[in-house]
């Protein structure tokens, strides 16, 4: 199998690669990433040497075209995919998520090649924190920001194309992901280096937002099943029933480097904020028979705290750029994050 995987180079996509070279080796890899500042290739020195690398535009249509001409299979994952970067600038996420994806189901028509599409729960907005319902396959859309919207308008496209011309694709809408190579601009690798440079961490409002966590690995070996198991023009849910609050996550890190739990400050809020994610994965495992490895969050979360400490070198050079925007936005520390304050 000829294996075309585009966004390659970032978080959930080098795992991805790793994982399949590792595990599948009649699979040939090749990598399309256009190394935007989330995209980093060191992510795949470990398999460096055994997949082929091209540095490129998913919304490049003369490449795409020839890329997919002698593919098999096109896994989905580039995205512009930061919630606070798209409030900021929403025109990359237009032109990644959605023309970037066009760009790729018109090769996909024109070449025969199978799909598959990775997406987000957010594309679902959220739930209340008291409602004991759960995202499902058939949960309305409701995005509540650019990068949310943005998914969804791609989750739609793939949806018409396969509706309207016959493309074998699937769709997969998963819970946040946390694990090795993801960038220190998000919540969980944020906090983790935050502490192990002896930098409180930051933590918006509250922190009773919830979140649904999976671990990375669990994530990529659900996209191999719906690829092998799966029905093509079905959408199908990931998820391993990890609904943790922000507070509980911070102080979790706190705790696993042996910190004080509730050194931490709390910050402005983000707008539009969402305040739960769940999801409904029974799909995936009553019909195709997936199960999640990582099934306690916390030893999830030991594991990737271990990975951070290290591994350094690679995440060091993103830090302070990350830190400098993060300043440069106006984040207010709204004061102790002390639950008695």
């Amino acid at each position: 199998m000829k294996l075309l995987v585009t966004g390659g180079a970032g978080f959930i996509g080098a795992n991805f690669v790793q994982q399949t070279v590792d595990e599948r080796p009649d699979v040939e890899v090749t990598v399309l990433d256009a190394l935007t500042y989330a995209g980093n290739v060191e992510s795949l020195a470990p398999v460096r040497d055994r997949i082929e690398f091209v540095q490129g535009d998913i919304a490049d249509a003369d490449l795409v075209d020839r890329l997919i001409a002698g593919t098999d299979l096109v896994v989905h994952f580039a995205a512009e995919s930061h919630n606070d970067n798209s409030l900021n600038d929403p025109s990359p996420f237009v032109r990644t998520n959605v023309i970037g994806t066009f760009t790729l189901l018109e090769a996909i028509r024109k070449h025969g090649v199978r799909y598959h599409h990775i997406s987000t729960d957010e594309v679902y907005g959220d739930l209340e924190l008291d409602d004991p319902a759960r995202f499902t396959e058939d949960t309305p859309y409701n995005p509540s920001s650019p990068y949310s919207s943005t998914k969804a308008s791609s989750d739609l496209l793939v949806r018409a194309w396969a509706r309207s011309f016959g493309i074998s694709a699937t769709i997969s809408n998963c819970s946040n992901n946390y694990g090795p190579y993801q960038h220190v601009e998000k919540f969980i690798p944020r906090q983790i280096t935050n502490v192990l440079d002896g930098v409180r961490p930051k933590l918006y409002g509250q922190g009773l937002n919830v979140r649904d966590w999976i671990h990375v690995e669990d994530h990529n070996r659900a996209v191999w099943t719906i690829i092998e198991r799966g029905t093509p023009g079905e959408t199908y849910l990931i998820g391993a029933d990890g609904e943790v609050d922000n507070r509980t996550v911070v102080r979790t890190i706190l705790e696993l480097l042996g910190k004080d739990p509730d050194d931490f400050d709390a910050v402005t809020d983000r707008p539009g904020h969402d305040m739960r994610y769940a999801i409904d994965a029974t799909r995936l495992r009553t019909e195709l028979g997936w199960q999640p490895r990582y099934r306690d969050f916390r030893s999830g979360l030991a594991a990737t705290v271990d990975w951070y400490r290290d591994n350094e070198q690679w995440w060091r050079p993103q830090k302070d750029a990350t830190e400098r925007a993060y300043a440069a936005a106006g984040e207010t520390v709204l004061g102790s994050a002390d639950p008695a304050s």
